[in-house]
């Protein structure tokens, strides 16, 4: 068992936590593009004249097209902060909050293994709307 230098980290225990959050978004990540291409081809088989379709209709059409695309984009943002955590773990960086530089706790990296807050400054960030990165 090796441990992060910088904090109490078991770092094999993080690289699987990684990979199972990676497998599980990458799958995600799959259906909806499946869902998506189904879509497209049930689309391509029926007559979408505009001028029979309600405006609700459309704006519904539209709602969840965005929605479809936010979702993939949150995504694709968590598999980034995947891969920023495995380079942490190669530094010997990970699981440090990049505000405060203390440790994040083990339970908080379990449920969020790609977290790159601790919990107290991802509260604040949340309160103070800036968002999480």
């Amino acid at each position: 068992m090796q441990q992060n230098q910088h904090s109490n980290v078991d770092t094999e225990t993080a690289r699987r936590l990684l990979e199972q959050e990676r497998k599980g978004l990458e799958e995600i990540l799959h259906a909806r593009e499946q869902e998506a291409l189904e879509e497209t081809e049930r689309e391509s088989f029926q007559d979408l004249s505009t001028a029979d379709q309600h405006n609700a209709d459309l704006g519904s059409e539209t709602f969840q097209r965005e929605k479809a695309e936010s979702i993939r984009i949150s995504i694709e943002g968590r598999l980034a902060d995947i891969d920023d955590a495995y380079d942490k773990l190669d530094k010997g960086e990970y699981g440090i909050c990049e505000v405060c530089r203390r440790p994040i706790s083990e339970e908080r990296l379990k449920a969020r293994p790609e977290t790159r807050y601790c919990a107290e400054d991802a509260a604040q960030l949340t309160r103070n709307g800036t968002g999480l990165p």
